[in-house]
């Protein structure tokens, strides 16, 4: 018999896909990651090339990694995927032998099964371009490198126990059941137990593995930072100052296998960083700033200067990219070997991919060398973000123009292509240089001068909270009085600080006060407005939300003093005492101050209000609560960026809480919570302004949406709803709850992390469809709507906004008789605390967010950042805020028979209902006080955990005779 022809191999992919054949393979694999594991089951047996497509593990391993959560490796992420789903049992006859099919050819599937299985040995060797140094003086290297160009040190980490005993052997044998954080492109939060990670690194397979990069391992396990101490070289970080809780993350213990690391990257918040090796080897490649890698490019958002970079993964990156990059378009390679500790710079994109499994530590910091970069890149807006990483790449059309036809350029020799403006570049002594210049001066002349600084929108993944960041500049120029003049030139870069200096200047002089000494120049305090400390006043300035939230904020506040001094509150001894108000006007390059007292409608405003002036007295308060109220629901704002509100009150005695809480005392904390209480009472107790307008809006309003910044007639059609059976005082907080309720479930997806993703999905089904049913109002027999009313509501009692005295100091501190009554909650025995006092509560501070609501909103940030969840410390608040929380009236619903408590009558459910419609993440603050909620299946658990005592008060009121 003669030798026969081989058969030919049909090709699968055109009969298997059908009309998807059209689509490349790479689509294919992007459109199945947005299904279910179920749909992909279904789909895998549609057809032998779906089957394919459906079981590639990259494809199962974002499916695990798009949940987070805690990760049991099962040896397969299929595997592990379905069984996370509870989609299969347990055993290995459900995973079968998988099917095999010739006729199918897929160059993406296959290069990306090379990157899974390939070996790295051939990347072992060093070329030598990035310069070592061993020994290196502190003087040498802050004279060649701080701040200049990457280095590779030795000897840095010869001490360190970390260096014996930092191996996967002993790690496991110590911190095997410790979960570490782990480090992959996943919104979600993943960890692992370190056993169970080293299991997985043994036998997995992946393109790119999952990597230890936690940045709480100190104290998850606190001796691992007995192992080693920072190198004397990066001992000087300007961070310190912060508290632990306060500074950004900036030390992570990095373990990861072969394949594993960090794609194309440049530190957060243009911070420096060392990193020390103990075992393994690192490939790393760098290029300065600016030159954004080969294959990596880089988003920022516009609206809020949010950094978003895309890049291929390391292995990938060193596999299909660098073998096609011209020499002089190469980066600076080298070989990370144990003990070694490497320099990253300021700004230096890097790559770092592990040759073998490998354990390592690492810091970012802040010197003077990095400093003005860092407050550069907390500054709001985009552009100088984007030329700080991508060089000339981030400017096109009218920047490029404006680039080339003025001095900015600090070096001629430039060439165009197109609409991208390409540096030459050139490699010597193992360097890249470039013309590109990153320098701050150059760099700071693409900040946005008509954005405000000191408050505008903040990047969701900036390296530190605003607050924050004022803290540490106030603490920089306390701590580091010589170098006040680079901390200066940082502050006017991150909230231009040089603007409010100068307004501060005319308002002390126009008002007799005395000049600011040099320790009294950067603003006071973390809030969103500028607040100054002259001698024995306080200065603020109303910068937050523009022009027109700052005039309401002005005229709410001095509308809610006047009522304080017409009634004769006793609130009033516990308030600052107004020293002067009024509008700090620019005109052509000059200040001048306009008095207001709140009154009627001052001039300076007169014609951006046109309006507004007839029918108004000059003794009515025509920008007061209710207004402001209005004016936020209605969403516009007028545009004036001259005139400025401020507010000068007399300084109160004290420290803020925020600063002292770990000195306090639990007898401290307790006479705090009884204070707050009885100031809170007060508050609520106030009568209100009457109301200007009784009407609300109507609902087919055109509606400005403040995030897109558009006009949507359809977007509102359902926020404001009818209200006509509610009592008119009731109906702007009504409306704002329902605008809160539509938004409800983006709001809590933006936030995301800690909140818990199922409880997400419940949030609407949990919130009663009528969220007027959550007001304090009930039907009289009649059947018309009667309430209390609401109450004035500060909306801001935290740790910032609360002042105490030390015990020895205070004029309050002498406690009456034991049987003797409370008066302002600081009758410490008839409360029932002790004597041991060292601090008194004596002022709460900063009414700026005042407006008309229920008073559990005022709770809500007292109990969570004040009292940080602690019951008892509620419990002593309850006993002297003495007021109900809603009418003492049943409302019962009869269910067989039985009269049964409805839901609304918690009011747990209402103060967890207010949590969920928050303008701010309370909920961020529930799940990280109450850790274990993050498993909660429900939010009546929630409910019941953070707000349950109330329940248990609200029945005691109810119990006591009339």
């Amino acid at each position: 018999m003669s030798d026969s022809a081989p058969a030919l191999t049909v090709d699968r992919r055109v009969d298997a896909l059908g009309a998807l054949r059209i689509l490349p393979d790479e689509t294919i694999c992007a459109i199945l990651e947005l299904l279910s594991p179920t749909d992909l089951g279904r789909l895998s047996c549609v057809s032998s090339v779906m089957y394919i497509f459906c079981n590639e593990e990259p494809l199962w391993m974002n499916k695990c990694l798009s949940i987070g959560g805690s990760i049991d490796y099962k040896g397969s992420w299929k595997k592990t995927a379905l069984s996370r789903d509870n989609l299969c049992k347990d055993t290995a006859e459900t995973f079968h032998k998988p099917l095999t099919f010739d006729g199918f050819f897929s160059l993406f599937l296959y290069k990306r099964w090379y990157r899974c299985h390939t070996s790295l040995s051939s990347f072992s060797l060093d070329n030598g371009y990035l310069e070592r140094k061993e020994d290196l003086s502190q003087d040498e290297f802050s004279l060649n490198y701080d701040g200049k160009k990457p280095i590779m040190i030795t000897g840095l980490a010869e001490t360190w126990p970390a260096r014996k005993k930092w191996t996967i052997e002993q790690l496991v044998e110590i911190y095997g059941d410790t979960i570490f954080r782990i480090s992959q492109k996943s919104s979600k939060k993943v960890t692992m137990k370190f056993k169970d990670y080293v299991s997985y690194m043994h036998v997995q397979h992946d393109e790119d593995p999952l990597y230890i990069f936690d940045d709480k391992f100190g104290e998850r396990a606190p001796p691992l930072l007995e192992d080693y101490e920072v190198p004397h070289l990066f001992k000087d970080d300007f961070f310190d100052l912060l508290g632990h809780d306060q500074r950004p993350p900036f030390r992570w213990l990095i373990i990861g296998p072969e394949r594993s690391g960090a794609s194309w990257h440049v530190d957060p918040g243009l911070t420096s960083a060392w990193n020390t090796l103990l075992c393994g080897r690192k490939r790393w490649a760098l290029y300065p700033p600016g030159r954004v890698p080969a294959g990596v490019t880089v988003h920022v958002n516009e609206e809020d200067g949010d950094v978003n970079i895309e890049s291929p993964t390391s292995v990938q990156w060193w596999l299909d990219i660098y073998p096609h990059l011209s020499d002089e378009d190469k980066p600076i390679e080298c070989t990370q070997f144990p003990g070694e500790t490497i320099y990253v710079p300021s700004g230096w994109w890097h790559c770092v991919l592990n040759l073998e499994t490998t354990i390592a530590v690492t810091q970012n910091y802040v010197n003077k060398s990095n400093f003005e970069f860092v407050c550069l890149d907390l500054a709001p807006g985009h552009c100088h973000k984007g030329v700080s990483r991508a060089g000339f790449l981030a400017l096109s059309g009218h920047d490029i123009e404006n680039v080339l036809n003025s001095d900015r350029l600090n070096h001629p020799e430039v060439t165009r292509k197109g609409d991208i403006l390409k540096s030459p570049t050139e490699i010597y002594d193992g360097t890249i240089n470039q013309v590109f210049s990153y320098d701050i001066e150059f760099l700071s002349q693409f900040l946005e001068e008509e954005r405000n600084h000191y408050c505008s929108a903040w990047s969701p993944n900036i390296y530190i909270g605003q607050r924050e960041m004022r803290e540490w500049l106030c603490k920089l120029w306390v701590a580091k009085p010589d170098i006040r003049e680079l901390i200066w030139k940082g502050a006017c870069l991150a909230v231009n600080v040089e603007k409010w200096y100068n307004c501060l200047l005319e308002i002390c002089s126009n008002h007799k006060l005395p000049a600011p000494l040099d320790d009294e120049k950067l603003p006071v305090g973390t809030g969103s407005n500028p607040v100054f400390v002259i001698s024995d006043n306080i200065v603020k300035i109303y910068a937050e939300g523009g022009f027109e939230c700052a005039l309401h904020g002005l005229g709410t506040e001095l509308e809610f003093y006047n009522l304080l001094q017409k009634y004769d509150s006793p609130l009033r001894e516990h308030v600052p005492e107004i020293v002067a108000s009024g509008f700090l006007v620019l005109e052509n390059g000059s200040h001048k101050t306009i008095p207001w007292d709140g009154r009627g409608v001052p001039g300076a405003i007169s014609q951006l209000y046109p309006d507004a002036i007839g029918g108004i007295s000059d003794d009515s308060f025509s920008f007061g609560v209710f207004r402001k109220m209005q004016t936020a629901l209605k969403g516009f704002n007028v545009s004036c960026k001259n005139i400025w509100p401020y507010l000068v009150t007399k300084r109160c005695k004290g420290d803020i809480f925020g600063k002292i809480r770990e000195k306090m005392s639990q007898d401290d904390a307790l006479n705090l919570a009884s204070f707050l209480g009885v100031q809170l009472r007060l508050l609520h107790q106030l009568p209100l302004p009457p109301v200007k307008n009784k009407t609300h809006f109507d609902m087919n309003q055109i509606h400005f949406n403040k995030r897109t910044r558009e006009f949507n007639t359809e977007e509102c059609r359902d926020i404001f709803v009818e209200n006509s059976d509610i009592p008119s005082e009731w109906n702007l907080f009504a409306d704002s709850l329902h605008a809160s309720k539509r938004n409800v479930r983006r709001r809590l997806e933006q936030w995301g992390d800690p909140i818990p993703a199922a409880l997400i999905e419940k949030a609407e089904e949990y919130l009663p469809y009528d969220v007027t049913h959550l007001l304090d109002i009930v039907k009289d027999d009649h059947g018309l709507s009667t309430s209390s009313g609401p109450s004035w509501i500060h909306s801001d009692i935290m740790d910032d906004n609360i002042l105490l005295e030390p015990a020895s100091t205070s004029s309050s501190s002498k406690r009456a008789p034991e049987d003797g009554p409370v008066k302002n909650g600081l009758n410490s025995l008839s409360n029932g605390i002790g004597g041991n006092q060292k601090w008194i509560p004596t002022h709460i501070i900063d009414f700026s967010d005042l407006s008309i609501g229920d008073p559990l909103l005022d709770i809500i940030p007292m109990y969570l950042d004040v009292l940080r969840g602690d019951t008892p410390l509620l419990k002593k608040f309850l006993e002297s805020y003495a007021l109900p929380f809603s009418k003492i009236k049943d409302r019962y619903a009869p269910t067989n028979g039985r009269l049964e408590e409805s839901k609304l009558n918690r009011v747990s459910y209402r103060a967890m209902c207010y949590c969920i419609l928050h303008d701010d993440n309370v909920l961020g603050a529930i799940f990280s006080l109450w850790d274990e909620l993050k498993a909660a299946v429900s939010w009546e658990a929630i409910e019941e955990t953070v707000w349950g005592e109330l329940n248990y008060y609200q029945q005691s009121l109810s119990n006591k005779p009339n």
